[in-house]
């Protein structure tokens, strides 16, 4: 496939990890750091179906499926145009066997797929409240970072419907909605069991949170080291070099 393939304003960007590329719009909301941490702290088995809310441009399917966790992974997105780039980012990178995107509104997840038919839920949903900060004039940015079309009750309560009992769900979002998180997981029964707090630098406050819980879990949640992302500015921490192993 060559660039041709790509519509006006994209481009192709290299995910650094087994020749995989993704398509990507500066005018869209890119990918970040979150989107990485989460595909490496998500667990899944080799045979899992696997369902990633709120999936944007597919990045976190197609890392998942570079690592071999999840026989089937679908996203689940509501922008046609974004879905649109993932599905052609999937046929880029051949794994259309493995990865599909649907279109659909997280609200409503489970009206679009049956109740309890996922192994592993993963999300990395907008983290800011709808009033909560500076607002960007760009509608796809807006509701990226914003829960202008979804909330995190949204995602937890839908989550919960779609995972099986003893399944899992990963998540990455802020520490300061960290209590918030962590009751509302448990009010919609996938019991917190694992969490991580991400660290810019040694020195610095955490600034991402990454969250797993098993719906119908018991309570004990473990709270793993701290990780941290840059050494130095501009120079990855080994760990993080690591996760693109």
């Amino acid at each position: 496939m060559t660039t041709d393939f790509l519509k006006e304003g994209e481009r192709l960007d290299d995910l650094q990890r087994d020749g995989l590329k993704l398509i990507q719009n500066p005018r869209q909301f890119c990918f970040g750091m979150d989107a990485v941490l989460l595909s490496a702290f998500a667990e899944a088995k080799a045979e899992d179906k696997v369902l990633d809310l709120c999936s944007g441009n597919g990045v976190i399917p197609i890392l998942m499926a570079s690592k071999k966790k999840g026989r089937v992974i679908t996203g689940l997105e509501i922008r046609e145009d974004v879905v649109n780039m993932a599905e052609r980012s999937i046929l880029y990178n051949g794994l259309q066997e493995h990865i599909s995107m649907k279109r659909g509104d997280v609200k409503t997840a489970s009206l679009v797929f049956e109740p309890s038919s996922f192994d592993v839920i993963t999300c990395n949903p907008p983290y800011m409240i709808a009033n909560h900060g500076q607002q960007s004039k760009n509608e796809a940015v807006l509701t990226a970072k914003h829960e202008i079309l979804c909330s995190l009750e949204d995602v937890l309560r839908e989550a919960e419907k779609l995972c099986k009992p003893g399944g899992h769900f990963f998540m990455v979002h802020r520490p300061f909605r960290l209590a918030e998180i962590l009751s509302k997981m448990a009010k919609y029964g996938l019991e917190p069991k694992r969490l991580r707090l991400v660290y810019p630098y040694a020195d610095k406050e955490p600034n991402m949170v990454l969250i797993g819980g098993v719906r119908g879990g018991q309570p004990r949640v473990h709270v793993e080291k701290p990780l941290v992302v840059y050494e130095k500015e501009g120079k990855y921490t080994e760990e993080v070099y690591r996760l693109y192993e």
